[in-house]
């Protein structure tokens, strides 16, 4: 993995694919309390038809290193980590991809700045007044917490428990075991990282994504929804009221999945991300109704 430092700290990042790619580089934002390899099987994917991405751990429970003690880790200050990432990197007419949480932050950093941003893919994600979904709203606030977090992680150490409806398992269908075990070690190990999680999370606020959802209009690149028709925590319905907040928005039913594509169906989320690619550049400017002016 590569490092890059940032106002908040250290991220971590993967990339793949060609160096000298013709094609406009991808840039993924994943779940809470997942990391960078939710994307591993889509991001190997687009290299092979030679497209290069870039996957950070951002600061969402599950990364490498804690951020710094003032970083702001609210989901408006993990987006503008995001917008970061990408001026320091110098990455243009990107292709942003978010999931779950990490599609309600892509929806946050159209919103701050879009003009590094060409196009948008979300799958099962947060969007409008739902932030957290409602089946999980019980568990965002149990975590709200850090003596909660060290104990519930400790309870995910048994395999069973947190492969269950309890643990991930709503998630998805294919869920590797230690995938999802090495998830919950930095909150085993890390202080810091469980101070970050708790911040984020104390920060979360559904009228303030609803407020968003207000301006994703002014959003003039085109939009993606790929989604999974299994899911019980983000709805078909979700994702179809979400597509009406854009002005040039597809939705794409993605059956056999839940609520993490990246890991039911990644080539066909890997066909979603070369289509859009292939769009023509439609250049986005920030306006000043835009909120972070």
């Amino acid at each position: 993995m590569a490092t890059i430092e940032l106002s908040s700290g250290t991220v971590h990042y993967r990339v793949a694919g060609p160096e000298e790619s013709a094609a406009p580089p991808v840039v993924f934002v994943h779940a809470f309390l997942t990391d960078s390899r939710l994307w591993s099987r889509v991001a190997d994917d687009l290299a092979e038809r030679g497209i290069r991405s870039y996957a950070p751990d951002w600061p969402l429970g599950a990364h490498p290193s804690a951020m710094k003690a003032d970083a702001d880790l609210s989901p408006r200050g993990v987006a503008r980590l995001v917008l970061e990432f990408l001026d320091t990197l110098g990455l243009d007419e990107v292709t942003l991809v978010g999931n779950d949480t990490g599609g309600a932050l892509c929806q946050f950093a159209v919103d701050e700045d879009p003009r590094r941003i060409g196009r948008l893919v979300l799958s099962n994600c947060e969007g409008l007044d739902v932030f957290p979904p409602a089946m999980f709203a019980p568990l965002f606030a149990l975590l709200r917490s850090e003596r909660r977090v060290r104990f519930l992680a400790g309870q995910m150490r048994v395999r069973a428990l947190r492969q269950s409806w309890l643990g991930f398992g709503l998630l998805a269908h294919d869920l590797p075991a230690d995938l999802t075990r090495s998830w919950i070690e930095p909150a085993l190990s890390d202080d810091g990282v469980v101070r970050d999680l708790v911040r984020f999370l104390r920060a979360v606020d559904s009228d303030e994504l609803l407020d968003v959802s207000t301006r994703l209009d002014r959003f003039a690149g085109p939009v993606t929804l790929a989604w999974g028709t299994d899911d019980r925590a983000f709805t078909t319905k979700l994702g179809r009221r979400l597509q009406q907040c854009f002005r040039d928005a597809a939705f794409v039913p993605v059956p056999k999945s839940r609520t993490f594509v990246p890991l039911d169906a990644p080539r066909r989320l890997a066909d979603e991300i070369v289509a859009i690619v292939a769009r023509p550049r439609v250049r986005n400017e920030r306006t000043n109704g835009a909120h972070g002016r």
